[in-house]
């Protein structure tokens, strides 16, 4: 058996599917058909810039036929959310299965959900685009709210220098934070906002619920799978700063239950991901 993971054309496909009994059976854990492929915004926006547009249109033709032909080599896929077991469907005409990956980053601290919780909004992301970072800093700024962004910069994205500009004072970028700080500020967030339009999967909602932090997010992609609305957060609907300030404000009426949030949470544990890895890979092994 083998097992590939899988969000690129080349991670994929080392078998010859159904041919002989003697080729491997392989398994892929398809994270998502690669997003930039298939029109799908990437954290780098090398599209807006004309010369690599026209280079990824032409020569993207071509991976595309190579992705595909690779796909149908795959025995099995699993996806990582519903989210993706569409696309995989879609694009590469196959069936998969959803196992969701596992949530962990570090042991609650016991009776940490009834602790008095901070006056900040907090995200966790890659300072790179396609994360709706912009929105936030703008929301912020309109509603005077305070609000901690963890992550560096990365890639060939330059707008955190525009981000920081457009910050209003209560606006903190927080730069790279390793997992026991990460964990301390999930905990003492007052919601977390989550709010790229088509994530694959998204594990910091998840992780924020797993400290009994409410969740603010863009209803698309895995958020939707994740988030219960009411509950354990707040979805708004469009991409833009007036619905995410409408989110703020219905979520600043509700009083929700941070152990609520926290059961959401554990329904992505890394127990409930190996128990049904493991047996998905003997269901496939025994049918060979």
């Amino acid at each position: 058996v083998v097992i590939s993971s899988a969000s690129w054309y080349v991670t994929k496909g080392f078998g010859t599917r159904g041919t002989s009994k003697s080729k491997p059976i392989e398994i892929c854990y398809c994270h998502t058909p690669p997003r930039w492929l298939y029109g799908y915004r990437t954290s780098v926006e090398w599209q807006k810039f004309w010369p690599i547009k026209l280079y990824g249109t032409i020569i993207g033709h071509f991976m595309r036929m190579y992705d595909f032909q690779a796909a149908q080599k795959v025995d099995y896929f699993i996806a990582n959310s519903e989210e993706v077991k569409a696309r995989i469907e879609k694009f590469y005409r196959r069936d998969a299965e959803v196992i969701y990956p596992p949530v962990f980053l570090g042991e609650r601290e016991k009776g940490k959900e009834d602790n008095k919780r901070g006056d900040y909004y907090f995200i966790v992301a890659r300072i790179v685009g396609a994360k709706g970072l912009d929105l936030a800093i703008e929301a912020a700024r309109k509603l005077n709210l305070k609000l901690k962004i963890a992550g560096s910069p990365a890639g060939y994205y330059t707008e955190h220098k525009k981000l920081k500009l457009l910050a209003s004072d209560g606006v903190e970028f927080l730069g790279h934070v390793i997992d026991e700080e990460l964990v301390r500020l999930y905990s003492g967030a007052k919601a977390f906002l989550a709010l790229a339009t088509d994530e694959d999967f998204g594990i910091t909602p998840v992780e924020a619920m797993l400290y009994g932090t409410p969740v603010i997010a863009y209803h698309g992609g895995g958020y939707k799978e994740t988030v219960i609305d009411g509950k354990t957060g707040v979805f708004f609907h469009e991409s833009n700063v007036d619905s995410l300030i409408g989110a703020i404000k219905k979520f600043e009426k509700l009083k929700i239950n941070p152990k609520d949030c926290q059961r959401q949470g554990e329904k992505f544990s890394k127990e409930k991901f190996i128990k049904e890895i493991r047996a998905f890979v003997a269901h496939a092994a025994s049918k060979a």
